[in-house]
């Protein structure tokens, strides 16, 4: 136990409050208990940094009971809900109001018994500010700053941290352990990350989430995920939707809403409250080897339209989006994983192309924003001694304060949520101590230490930095007043009376991979097939006694199934490079090959790799080749000569069964290319916007 949580504690027992202000060491208290201690109730709305939004003409209000050190939960039992005006609005009992189209004014009221809250709705059909609501006022609505001020610096410090749980003594975590659970509680943890290796099923990932908002203490955990779509898909049950480069070929915002809502949907049925997601990356630079086809495209414009209705539709499920990785991580030839990358261009060019779409989804209210760990010279200048080697090194953007404060805080005007990169990735943890790395980010103006090296290195780190006055407590505090404004915003409060285990599983075995969402997984891959050059093979018209082979370097099962569906005499071959004389001969008497090639750097599609050699091997045959780029839509780079080319943007099931429909004709293709395709030689091959159909 820290030193000031003792002094709390001596100072309670002294005082004979310890079951009152700390009432979880005395047992946990029942709900007549807990009900009785609070001293107020009041609804959410009315807090002054709390902004929800009518969704089709409707509200979710929630009632808090405040408690005497200043925390503050849901509370639903033996409420009463009461609209003054019925001709107006209709509130049910779970604070759900129904604006009805008349226009009027009505208070809406809610009741515990003890005490009451009231808001006030305003509706004028006519008016350009249809809706107005007006909060209610006094000190009693203060309640961030009043939680803020009764939380140790060991517990604002927490809520700042989030670290990952992937694997404990080396095994998977699927489950919550005591360990885990505790740590939780000694950190006072804001929030928690899952990956791959904790989510394997439905109903195991909505026990593990369970499991983890019952350790937290207070205000509850952000429980957040990398649920991009395409190739950044953790769920490993559900649906797997299109990366954002096939929603680029789609050039539907609609699509992209729908997406977004129904990823988010999925998310919050299994407790998952933070998605970290979608990727605004401006993708110009083909030899990009981490963003590639988790950007919508190469048009700043493109992206922000498709980021922006992705972020929509997310948000309004109840999901937070994070929008990534500010500045811009698009133009970069280095993956920061592995190193640290520069973008070398100054701010005019930067806000044309890479802060574009991040201005216009701050505009739009995004919920949260990534940093990058990327250089950008222009905008901050400032060097540091590598720990790595001792040379002198850029700073990066996480480590910015020109970047995270003076950029986007004063000069964009973002007042959301900031959040670093992965602070474990080599761009950070090569060049900067954990801890240093993680002191330097809080200064530059990040409100969540993302994946720290060592929680308690540097959470220690942290206490000690503001106990000397290296990072002022009332910094600390700024990122807290962000971060319990986003949860109050996104409901992410604990309840009094929480559902039961069971209906939470009920309910996500219902929405997680629902008939609804794959609709939209299977109408998203669809419209996103790029038919790219087509030298009147396509569509496919292959007699019954046909054969086709099928050749692929990766996912040839995937290819394999959805060619069979429609072809039963197939022969399949996996492979990577060249044919030998023995595979040729199998392929022989093939009236039709279809390659596929999987691709994700620029060594990997070089004309002199063995792919690439095995893609133009085949396209000297007398057998005419339809090529699929599986993930990258710049393979064709390599072997231009093939008879048809399309791109499906991802390995996903859903887009190899959109390729195939389409190779037969089933799909008429409308996608059009949301990036340049580039010769050898640095002309352009295709366009943007290039795309073929029948």
């Amino acid at each position: 136990m820290n030193k000031q949580m003792k002094k709390k504690l001596a100072t309670a027992l002294a005082a004979g409050l310890l079951v009152t202000q700390f009432p979880m060491l005395g047992g946990k208290a029942s709900a007549a208990e807990t009900q009785s201690s609070a001293t107020n109730l009041i609804i959410d709305q009315n807090i002054p940094e709390i902004n929800k939004q009518f969704k089709d003409n409707k509200i979710d209000l929630n009632a808090l009971h405040i408690y005497r050190d200043g925390h503050f939960m849901q509370t639903s039992k033996n409420l009463k809900w009461r609209s003054s005006n019925k001709n107006v609005a209709t509130v049910d009992a779970d604070g759900v109001v129904t604006l009805l189209g008349h226009n009027g004014k009505t208070f809406i009221t809610v009741s515990d018994g003890k005490d009451s809250d009231r808001l006030s709705i305003q509706y004028k059909g006519n008016a350009d500010v249809k809706i107005k609501v007006e909060k209610a006022a006094g000190k009693q609505y203060d309640v961030i700053d009043n939680a803020i001020s009764h939380m140790s610096v060991e517990e604002k410090v927490g809520q700042m941290l989030m670290p990952d749980y992937r694997k404990w003594n080396g095994t998977n975590v699927t489950e919550m352990l005591p360990e885990i659970a505790q740590q939780v509680k000694d950190y006072h943890l804001g929030g928690v990350i899952l990956f791959a290796e904790n989510v394997v099923a439905t109903e195991q990932t909505a026990k593990l989430v369970n499991a983890y908002q019952e350790a937290s203490e207070k205000y509850g955990l952000l429980m957040t995920i990398d649920q991009e779509g395409g190739i950044v898909t953790r769920l490993q049950s559900g649906t797997h939707m299109p990366g954002n480069m096939a929603l680029g070929a789609t050039r539907s915002e609609e699509i992209s809403e729908k997406v977004g809502k129904a990823i988010g949907e999925e998310l919050n049925s299994l407790g998952i409250n933070m998605n970290l997601a979608p990727v605004l990356d401006t993708n110009n630079n083909p030899d990009n080897p981490v963003i590639g086809v988790r950007s919508f495209g190469e048009d700043p414009e493109l992206v922000a339209k498709l980021g922006n209705a992705y972020i929509k539709g997310m948000q309004n499920s109840g999901i937070a989006a994070t929008a990534k990785h500010f500045p811009g991580h698009g133009d970069t030839a280095v993956d920061s994983h592995l190193g640290l990358p520069e973008v070398p261009h100054d701010i005019d060019r930067l806000k044309k192309v890479e802060l574009y779409p991040f201005q216009k989804a701050m505009d739009a209210g995004i919920d949260a924003i990534m940093t990058a760990h990327v250089t950008f010279p222009k905008i901050d200048d400032s060097k540091a001694i590598s720990k790595k080697d001792g040379t002198e090194i850029s700073v990066p953007a996480t480590l910015s304060h020109k970047v995270l404060t003076g950029l986007m805080r004063e000069e964009m005007g973002y007042k959301g949520v900031i959040i670093t990169d992965a602070m474990n990735m080599q761009a950070i943890s090569d060049h900067f101590g954990a801890v240093d790395a993680a002191i330097r980010a809080v200064k530059a103006g990040t409100d969540i230490v993302l994946m720290p090296v060592g929680l308690k290195a540097v959470a220690e780190g942290l206490y000690d930095a503001v106990e000397s006055g290296e990072i002022p407590e009332q910094r600390i505090e700024q990122s807290v007043e962000r971060l319990l404004t986003l949860k109050l915003n996104r409901g992410i409060v604990k309840s009094e009376t929480e559902k039961s285990i069971d209906e939470k599983v009920q309910n996500a075995l219902a929405v997680v991979g629902s008939p609804e969402h794959k609709q939209v997984e299977k109408e998203a891959a669809e419209k996103s097939i790029t038919l790219v050059k087509n030298n009147g093979v396509l569509p496919l018209k292959a007699a019954k006694e046909d054969k086709i082979a099928v050749i692929s370097n990766l996912y040839n099962a995937d290819l394999l199934a959805a060619v069979k569906k429609h072809h039963e005499n197939v022969t399949a071959i996996s492979a990577s490079k060249p044919l030998t004389a023995t595979q040729l001969a199998q392929i022989q008497d093939a009236k039709y090959i279809i390659l596929g090639t999987s691709t994700s750097t620029v060594s990997g599609r070089s004309p002199i790799s063995d792919l690439m050699k095995l893609a133009n091997q085949l396209i000297s045959l007398d057998t005419p080749v339809i090529s699929l780029g599986i993930r990258n839509p710049y393979d064709i780079m390599a072997y231009p000569n093939t008879d048809a080319y399309l791109v499906q943007y991802g390995f996903r099931p859903a887009s190899f069964e959109a390729s195939v429909n389409t190779i037969i004709g089933q799909i008429n293709p409308s996608g059009k290319l949301p990036v340049t395709i580039y010769n050898g030689t640095g002309g352009v091959l295709y366009g943007f916007g290039h795309g073929l159909n029948y």
